[in-house]
């Protein structure tokens, strides 16, 4: 557990670090960041012609009312957290892969969820969208993280105890 620990920090840091370097924010979050917003204002089109995506903000066309998916919002983190809890576990890199690539798509999939619900309640009350966005969404993306790591556990290979150890049960 100790050396889960000290790897899975390592790896936090090394990868935030890197994240917040500007080669790596200039070629890959900010794309991804804007690409999120795309996204997420193509999914809202579907049920709402009046909304339009401009590098990494969502606005109704109609209100007016705009969000911005800054650092912290893009699930850039959560997916760090994620990734980091993999790496740091003894685990065939297979599975460990398997497991990135599975998280990443249900933590973007939460977090577009997020973003959309976030959109339409800051249009309808701003005490409502700061609480939800600064609390509620905070909390659920941790807690898929979470679960998805938890759930990706499961599926890793009991180690066998070894030879003259005493089984208990």
């Amino acid at each position: 557990m100790l050396r889960f620990f000290i790897v899975f920090l390592a790896i936090q840091a090394t990868l935030f670090t890197a994240e917040l370097t500007p080669p790596v924010q200039k070629a890959i979050v900010i794309p991804f960041t804007e690409s999120i917003a795309s996204l997420s204002a193509w999914l809202v089109k579907l049920f709402d012609s009046g909304v339009i995506a401009y590098s990494n903000v969502i606005r109704d066309q109609d209100s007016g009312f705009a969000v911005a998916i800054e650092a912290g919002c893009n699930g850039v983190e959560a997916t760090i957290v994620l990734v980091a809890a993999m790496l740091a576990m003894p685990a065939p890199w297979k599975l460990k892969l398997m497991g990135i690539g599975g998280g990443f798509l249900a933590i973007q999939i939460m977090n577009l969820l997020r973003i959309i619900t976030l959109f339409y309640l800051g249009q309808w009350n701003k005490t409502a969208f700061d609480w939800a966005h600064l609390y509620i969404w905070q909390a659920l993306i941790m807690l898929d993280v979470l679960i998805v790591f938890l759930i990706w556990l499961r599926f890793l290979p009991e180690k066998e105890a070894p030879q003259g150890a005493a089984h208990a049960g």
